[in-house]
């Protein structure tokens, strides 16, 4: 293999093995300025969005034990990998097409599983980890307040009514 060949592949490697996610897309219609401000808004992710060639790619994924990706390897194709939150990039994907129309998701990959575009959205659809916490935490303190408030009216009912005193004698 040429040694610029190598060098490709060996560089989205590097990409892929940057976590435990990626999502291929077709970027044809966005220009400079589009690619340095998504690049901008996945920042806060930890997200990278590399351009790839479709061969580069598919020997690096083959290599990786990644799933197959035939047919999403049409056309220009770039990657977006790295960070823990893949939720929150397919939120910040999503944001960005839906503002620019410029950006279509092909396909992803999430804990080496093939995950196609609508479900990518229905991802970026989901409340946020913070706010899932905190839904679920209140969850947990409605049950506790209504498990005390049950406790509280068995005991009061349970408790013997106090005797009236007894009038003193004059």
């Amino acid at each position: 293999m040429r040694a610029e060949k190598q060098y490709l592949i060996d560089e989205v490697n590097g990409h892929l093995k940057k976590s435990d996610y990626v999502i291929l897309a077709n970027f044809t219609k966005m220009t400079v300025a589009d690619t340095a401000e998504l690049r901008k808004r996945l920042a806060p992710e930890k997200a990278e969005f590399h351009v790839v060639k479709n061969s580069s790619f598919r020997v690096a994924a083959k290599a990786l034990g990644l799933p197959e990706f035939e047919s999403a390897l049409i056309g220009p194709t770039a990657v977006v990998v790295g960070g823990k939150n893949s939720a929150g990039v397919a939120k910040i994907l999503k944001k960005f097409f839906t503002d620019k129309q410029k950006l279509e998701v092909k396909v992803g990959v999430l804990e080496k599983k093939i995950v196609s575009a609508a479900d990518l959205a229905k991802i970026a659809d989901l409340p946020s980890f913070e706010a899932l916490r905190s839904q679920l935490l209140g969850l947990f303190s409605q049950n506790a307040a209504a498990f005390v408030r049950v406790l509280d009216a068995k005991v009061k009912k349970d408790q013997p009514a106090a005797a009236p005193d007894a009038a003193p004698a004059s």
